[in-house]
């Protein structure tokens, strides 16, 4: 009786040898696919329906349902009796582990995967008790009958060797499967939580400009002020993101932004970085927003804190981003795009074709406050669409309407000529504005090194209840270098012409180019042009840190633009750090 026990305790050992020894380095697992939450319509992603998974928060992005395992490939029965190992397609005599799945399978009857060994695949904790199950069960049923193939003298010593040969590795598994406990268990510790994912963001600048002179207000053509902000400083960037994910069609983003620095005191609003958030370090809500699925192909955003065309509408420039393409805010996207900047409000996506979307929002700025010329209907507000569409997979192009009333007559797009009613509508209210706004933006990328794009954007708005409208234009053709001379590299080059006034016929008072004159009762636009000339080359330090260097060059050709200065330099090298999310 007590050799049946040996004899038991090595068939054992004989199973988790035969098991063991066929792990690779990494388990194979069942795959669950995930995807962040953006539909590409360059033809690198497909319309399909997956689990999502949140990284950036940036961007306004259609979310999948949860994936259906697909069970085609596993064995209807994978745990089938088999009495040969010739049963076993895959397995040939001359496999190391031959002898042992023979007397396993052909001695013992233990059960294993039916039709193929698949010697190679990992075992599973349910394949390993099953197996492991039937042997003792047929060793039992050996020592109760005191029948059968019982191991010999020299078979048990077979075993007792393997038993001796594998002791390191099944010591090194038992210290891998100790170390992976303990590991879990601090994680599950220490997570922040098991359904919300905290991300972030950190840029650091270093920036400054050459000496400038201007003629401000644009007078006589005379450059006789003096640019006073021309010494190097440090900005800095901070944007954490918190996403909680409800189900696999839900989730909520809260955003908090923090930043000190940037280009100010300025001669014009021609030059405001990306990445230029100037409120003292103190932390800000810049996200509240719920995104939910409503159906395969239309999801809907809806929040008080950062609805706004940057994050509903889909940026057909793949560089569309102050951490890692353009210094400066002008260079990000069309100014247009920029009129409900973190307002409230309500967006969709619908992904009505494979190549084709529409996205829809409406937002009001100031939505908490009941007063007059606030509120969801009577403060800032904007309603806006955008068709994108993609005829080819390296070709996009987007068009977008935007609607939007300001109380004060500013259009806050935060470059170029933006006060329309006003020269300076911050210090001195305007008079409210209602503007219609129509641009374009194409991205064709050449090949996977170059690609070539721009954007043109009108506004037209008027007083109302009064005659007259002012008319602005902005233009920017840019070239994208990515993997510049590394993976993960990216050079750019910009031109283009911020906001302009191009024909004002407003009511005397509230004419700019007409008050900047004297205020005679003049019509017309500004009589001078600013062209912005910007290059950069981000360097990817490594997965979450880069650097990029550049400069900003800004020219009034006419020498006679709203505030700006005849030559404007402007340099910058960008640190972007950013955190991996984590539970």
């Amino acid at each position: 009786m007590k050799k049946l026990k040996a004899s038991k305790i090595s068939l054992i050992i004989c199973f988790l040898a035969a098991g063991i020894t066929g792990f690779p380095d990494k388990a194979v697992s069942k795959k669950q696919a995930s995807v962040d939450l953006d539909f590409t319509i360059s033809g690198k992603q497909t319309l399909e329906t997956k689990q999502f998974e949140i990284i950036d928060t940036e961007q306004f992005k259609i979310s999948q349902p949860l994936e259906s395992t697909d069970k085609t490939s596993l064995d209807e029965n994978p745990m089938g009796q088999v009495n040969s190992v010739s049963q076993f397609e895959d397995v040939r005599p001359t496999d190391w582990a031959f002898e042992a799945l023979k007397s396993l399978v052909e001695r013992y009857g233990c059960i294993v995967p039916n039709g193929t060994y698949r010697g190679n695949r990992a075992l599973t904790r349910y394949e390993f008790a099953a197996g492991l199950n039937a042997c003792l069960e047929k060793v039992n049923e050996l020592i109760a009958t005191g029948a059968g193939n019982l191991p010999t003298n020299e078979e048990s010593a077979k075993l007792q060797k393997l038993q001796q040969e594998f002791g390191a590795e099944l010591a090194t598994l038992r210290g891998r499967v100790d170390a992976l406990e303990s590991r879990a268990a601090d994680i599950e510790a220490k997570q922040f939580s098991t359904t919300t994912k905290l991300s972030g963001i950190t840029i650091v600048g270093i920036q400054g400009r050459s000496e400038n002179r201007a003629d401000t207000p644009p007078r006589d053509g005379v450059r006789d002020t003096n640019d006073s902000g021309t010494n190097i400083n440090v900005s800095n960037f901070n944007q954490l993101y918190l996403t909680t994910q409800f189900n696999p069609r839900s989730f909520l983003v809260t955003g908090l932004l923090a930043g000190d620095g940037g280009t100010q005191p300025t001669l014009s609003n021609d030059l405001i970085l990306g990445y230029e958030y100037d409120f003292g370090n103190q932390f800000d809500l810049s996200d509240l927003h719920f995104h939910q699925l409503l159906t395969k192909n239309l999801a809907m955003m809806v929040g008080t804190k950062g609805v706004d065309m940057v994050r509903a509408f889909r940026g057909p420039n793949r560089a569309e981003d102050a951490a890692n393409g353009p210094l400066s805010f002008f260079a990000q996207r069309n100014p247009i795009l920029n009129l409900d900047f973190e307002n409230g409000g309500v967006a969709f996506d619908w992904q009505f074709a494979k190549r084709a979307s529409l996205q829809a929002i409406y937002s009001a700025r100031d939505i908490g406050n009941p007063g007059k010329r606030a509120g969801l209907f009577d403060g800032n507000t904007t309603a806006a669409a955008q068709l994108l569409l993609t005829p080819a997979k390296t070709f996009d192009v987007s068009l977008y309407y935007v609607n939007n009333y300001s109380p004060n007559g500013s259009l806050f797009s935060y470059a170029g000529d933006s006060c329309l009613t006003a020269v300076n509508c911050f210090a001195v209210p305007g008079r409210p504005l209602q503007t219609n706004g129509f641009g374009a933006t194409v991205n064709w990328e050449i090949s996977r090194k170059f690609t070539l794009g721009g954007w043109a954007g009108y506004t037209n708005s008027r007083i109302p209840g009064e005659s007259g409208d002012v008319e602005t234009t902005n233009y920017m053709v840019y070239l994208n270098f990515p993997d510049l001379l590394g993976r993960g590299n990216l050079g750019g080059i910009y031109v283009g012409q911020p906001p302009k006034i191009v024909s004002s016929d407003l009511p005397v008072g509230n004419n700019v180019p007409d008050l900047l004159n004297g205020g005679n009762g003049s019509e017309g636009g500004q009589p001078g042009t600013t062209t912005h000339i910007e290059a950069f080359y981000r360097w990817r330090l490594n997965d979450n840190i880069s650097l990029t260097p550049g400069f900003i060059h800004i020219q009034d050709l006419r020498k006679r633009h709203i505030a700006i200065a005849n030559y404007q330099y402007f340099s910058t090298i960008k640190t972007h750090q950013k955190n991996k999310p984590f539970l």
